[in-house]
């Protein structure tokens, strides 16, 4: 029905960017709140940024200031702009869509992408 794929990760040195970047695809109505979550290995996975389809963002502490979330509606695309990158970002990171609708489901759905790997390293 729904997928999502994110891309743009890989390695970045201390104090570099990164673009991440989650496509969904399929017979997409609406998505009403899209995300950014990141995993570290050991670590339960953790909220990086959310963006509603009105436009309204909320942050992490640890992405306020460094991260930029965006969405583009009509492409169904999101975006996570990667600032002043720090070891500590390494992570896998996770696309999510809340409030998923489609022209074959009778309800919203969650859906989550298989996730990009961020390495941080110099």
């Amino acid at each position: 029905q729904v997928q999502l794929v994110e891309s743009g990760g890989g390695l970045a040195q201390p104090g570099g960017s990164l673009r991440l970047s989650c496509a969904a695809s399929g017979s997409i109505v609406s998505i009403n709140t899209m995300g950014w979550y990141r995993q570290a290995p050991g670590k339960e996975r953790e909220l990086v940024a959310t963006i509603t389809f009105g436009g309204s963002t909320n942050y992490a502490d640890s992405a306020k200031g460094r991260f930029t979330i965006s969405r583009d509606n009509r492409k169904n695309t999101l975006y996570l702009q990667m600032s002043s990158l720090q070891p500590e970002d390494t992570a896998v990171y996770y696309c999510k869509a809340d409030g998923v609708r489609t022209s074959a489901a009778l309800r919203y759905y969650t859906y989550w992408g298989q996730g990009t790997q961020v390495t941080v390293s110099s």
